[in-house]
């Protein structure tokens, strides 16, 4: 069995990677998530140096994406924010799938009464838009990095009750199950650790979807001053720094901007690439 599983997880790496995409989209995050993490090594100046005799330079040597109003460098300050936004649409990206493949598999394993208000539940939850959800708890709660995290995972966990309890309802009828029961294995053991490993892999493509989906999101809210805030140089906190410069020095909202989109784009690319390789239908 556990080469089984092995030899699973190794044919959809080799389809990943085998897809020409999801090979692109896996070698830009892979450099934007490695110029990150190195970001001290890497960087020409400190996050937060100063030189008011350099304010409002356009791209130049020595300062390739310029400087904002504080003479900071921005290609410095938008290394160190990949940290910040990459984490955030990770952290959020996990949160609610993990919350949604709870909700989801208790409402696919249980009786049809908890089925019921669960679902109810969510589909009240899911009529909310969810930027506008996000908008509500970051105003509730105010801004800062564990606050949007939580914001964003919110909006994420109705897709993830739907897909997880969709999966599960298809796989009630299965003889492993009834085999599992026959040995009295608990109803928590069947639910998590038979069925949910042969069910999870419509979550996990959704999830990493919704990674860079939540990168855009974070970014929104930072602009409308929901997110995290300066002098954290999170993407989204950059483009808000830049708003009411973009006529006079378009680079300061053009380059974040810019990295958000490639960030967003190869997150995507990975997506459509783990969605066919997860798909059973495509194995021979």
């Amino acid at each position: 069995m556990k080469n089984r599983k092995t030899s699973i997880w190794a044919e959809t790496l080799a389809r990943i990677w085998a897809n020409p995409g999801s090979k692109v989209g896996i070698i830009l995050f892979a450099l934007i998530v490695a110029v990150s993490v190195f970001a001290p090594l890497l960087a020409p100046y400190g996050i937060n140096e100063m030189d008011l005799t350099q304010m409002y330079q356009g791209p130049s040597p020595a300062h390739p994406f310029g400087t904002d109003g504080m003479g900071r460098d921005q290609l410095t300050r938008i290394l160190y924010g990949g940290r910040y936004s990459l984490a955030l649409g990770l952290f959020a990206a996990l949160v609610g799938s993990g919350v949604g493949i709870i909700i989801g598999s208790v409402a696919g394993y249980f009786s049809a009464k908890i089925e019921t208000i669960i679902m109810r539940v969510t589909d009240i939850w899911s009529s909310l838009p969810s930027m506008l959800l996000c908008i509500l708890i970051s105003a509730t709660l105010g801004p800062g990095f564990g606050n949007t995290v939580l914001a964003l995972a919110v909006g994420n966990v109705p897709t993830g009750v739907r897909l997880i309890r969709g999966q599960i309802l298809s796989e009630r009828s299965k003889e492993y199950l009834e085999a599992a029961e026959s040995i009295n294995c608990s109803k928590l053991s069947i639910m998590f650790r038979h069925m949910l490993p042969n069910v999870v892999s419509p979550v996990v493509v959704d999830a990493t979807m919704g990674i860079g989906m939540n990168i855009t999101m974070a970014a929104a809210l930072s602009y409308i001053g929901l997110g995290v805030q300066p002098p954290t140089p999170e993407w989204g906190a950059l483009l808000a720094d830049a708003r009411t410069h973009i006529l006079n020095y378009p680079y300061l909202i053009m380059f974040p901007g810019l990295v958000i989109a490639v960030t967003v784009l190869a997150i995507n690319l990975i997506g459509d690439g783990l969605r066919d390789a997860m798909d059973p239908k495509l194995r021979k």
